[in-house]
């Protein structure tokens, strides 16, 4: 029995032109897809017209209030009913749609939002009276005269009263509350020269969940306050300065050391020319910089800013512009790669304080208040007994009491003495045949000797890599691989790539390719399935580190193989030659894994343990 189908009418279907309400509705699911999509559509809009000053006011989750308050530049009476007409906008004039340098320029937003909302526009501009509009469910109302110091105050009441289906979609109060909170942090970030607040009306009274002041002085220094407010002080007392450029695209900001890390990619923050961005390409260079110091269920912690030419740069790509296409997206990923390793170089044996902050939460007791013990308060019996010890144990230290009577100008400094001021100090012992104690001029050091030895072998095993080149072995046979055409052409297009680290692949007609050399290091493997792994890394990053993992893998094996092992006993000597040789080698601060290899604990903190402050 057939069965009709349900998408063939009866009779011919005709076209008919949608009415306008209904087009702006329809745009306002591609734009406004919550409250915070609203949210940041808003704030792009007052950053555009050169505000000092932002606030936001959302209530219950942005459902039924957002206010957004600006000192920018305003609008004219005769400005409002252009500024809620699809595709009108100030930022364009429709010459040119890639030399783009404001936050929007399609022309959409406010039209989407005046169509599934109740939205009410009240602006002054330099010069002009204040005037308000408002607009219900696409139904604009006659522009009235209003009172206003200055700028713009945008409100929407109701988002999705046109649309009630949508409001099934949203998510909970406090769930859309933080998202806007995470949209708000986020182009706070992005402009550090400008003040925000945020508040949410709980029974009607505002309060304040966020508040970040304009930052004064230079871009790092501003942006660097910016984040301690944003972020923490945790991240940027751990975080490294990155600027780096190459071919007119600039890299700046600050990325964390690998020991602060995270457990999910919760500080990961991209901008393309000041521009919020999630882009795969970008995410995936950022892994790819820290691929070899951390482990695999860790994530970095990084804000970075790529500065270049708009024409570079596409960001009409999406109608919420969260997506950006480059002209030369190898250039900046390479550019992310090459910067972010270099700074971490750079960084040499540097942990983040974070590791010392959880060694002293873990030793530190239960009650932290100052006690007064016995042997504060001695007794007269207690005098008299540390009296008769006074004469054997002044004889014992007269030498070095002595020493200590004398100037200090006119003390030789001895070798243990220079070594306490270097940053990982002078060993003094080793316990449980493995961590290594060190005295540093400002409190102690401890080192996991095993876990730093193995980092030290692996830079060096590296290092004779880069220098020597891979050494590749023929196949006795050629393996062939048959793949599509175009994963053929898209593979041979790195050739040259992969032949420098020991693959080497050869077009056998068609869809085909022939793996003639393999690197050696690896042994006997499977290589038409690394070569297809290969391939779903190119489609997917446009780039491929899989051969260069498994390669860094093997090195790292023989590394924790030619290591100093567990359980050895090391001489003086050993102890403060491997403390030399992790502050002279980059990323000795964690080891293979992503751990860290010392803990720095400093005099005042150990005091405080024991309740000497």
């Amino acid at each position: 029995m057939s069965v009709p189908n349900p998408k063939i009418a009866a009779e011919r279907p005709c076209i008919r032109q949608l009415d306008e309400t209904v087009v702006n509705r329809i745009a306002a699911g591609e734009v406004v897809e919550r409250p915070a999509s609203a949210v940041k559509e808003l704030i792009e809009n007052a950053l555009d017209a050169g505000a000092g000053r932002i606030d936001i006011c959302c209530a219950d989750g942005g459902k039924t209030l957002i206010r957004v308050t600006d000192d920018g530049c305003g609008m004219t009476a005769a400005d409002l009913p252009l500024a809620l007409a699809r595709h009108a906008t100030s930022k364009i004039d429709g010459s040119d749609l890639l030399n783009i340098h404001t936050f929007g320029f399609r022309g959409e937003a406010l039209p989407s939002l005046g169509a599934v909302g109740r939205l009410t526009i009240t602006s002054r501009a330099a010069g002009h009276d204040a005037a308000r509009i408002a607009v219900t469910g696409g139904r604009i109302e006659p522009v009235r005269p209003a009172a206003l110091t200055q700028g713009t105050v945008v409100e929407l009441r109701d988002l999705f009263h046109a649309t009630p289906a949508r409001l099934k979609f949203l998510r909970s109060d406090r769930a859309e509350v933080q998202a806007i909170t995470d949209v708000v942090k986020r182009l706070a970030m992005a402009e550090p020269l400008v003040s925000f607040s945020l508040a949410d009306v709980t029974n009607g009274t505002p309060r304040v969940t966020f508040r970040a002041d304009a930052e004064q002085g230079a871009l790092f220094d501003a942006l660097a306050a910016r984040l301690a407010q944003v972020l923490g002080k945790g991240f940027t007392e751990n975080a490294l300065r990155i600027d780096a450029e190459r071919d007119g695209i600039r890299l700046t900001g600050f990325a964390a050391l690998p020991t602060y890390s995270r457990g999910a990619a919760v500080e990961q923050f991209l901008y393309v020319n000041g521009r919020p961005v999630r882009d795969k390409l970008l995410l995936g260079a950022l892994r790819a910089a820290y691929r070899d110091v951390l482990p695999r269920d860790r994530h970095p912690a990084a804000v970075l800013d790529l500065t270049c030419d708009p024409e570079r740069v596409d960001v009409n790509v999406h109608p919420a512009k969260a997506e950006v296409r480059f002209r030369e997206p190898g250039l900046a990923r390479g550019l992310i790669v090459s910067g972010l390793r270099h700074a971490l170089a750079e960084a040499g044996h540097r942990a983040s304080t974070t590791v010392a902050g959880a060694t002293l939460g873990a030793l530190r007791p239960e009650s932290i208040a100052p006690r007064r013990y016995q042997m504060d308060r001695p007794s007269q019996g207690a005098l008299h007994i540390a009296q008769r010890m006074q004469a054997p144990l002044a004889q014992g230290f007269a030498e070095a009491s002595a020493r200590i009577d004398r100037p200090a100008d006119t003390l030789p400094q001895t070798d243990e003495e220079m070594r306490e001021n270097l940053p990982l100090g002078a060993a003094r012992a080793q316990v449980h045949e493995n961590y290594i104690i060190a005295q540093t001029a400002t409190g102690i050091v401890i080192v996991d000797g095993h876990a730093a030895h193995e980092r030290l072998v692996y830079e060096r095993l590296k290092a004779q890599r880069d220098a020597r080149g891979i050494a590749a072995q023929a196949l006795l046979i050629p393996e062939i691989v048959d793949l599509g055409g175009s994963d053929a052409a898209l593979l041979l297009a790195h050739a040259e790539t992969l032949a420098t680290l020991g693959l080497t692949i050869e077009p056998f007609g068609g869809a085909a390719v022939a793996i003639r050399e393999t690197p050696a290091i690896l042994g006997a493997i499977d290589a038409g399935a690394m070569i297809r792994d290969i391939i779903d890394e190119l489609k997917d990053l446009g780039d491929s580190q899989r051969l260069q993992g498994r390669l860094d893998a093997v090195l790292s094996r023989m590394a924790c193989h030619g290591s100093i092992r567990t359980g050895r006993r090391m001489r003086p000597d050993e102890m403060n030659a491997l403390l030399r040789e992790m502050e002279a080698t980059p990323l000795s601060g964690q080891c293979n894994h992503g751990r860290p290899t010392y803990v720095e604990l400093k005099l005042t903190d150990i005091e405080r343990l024991f309740g000497r402050t």
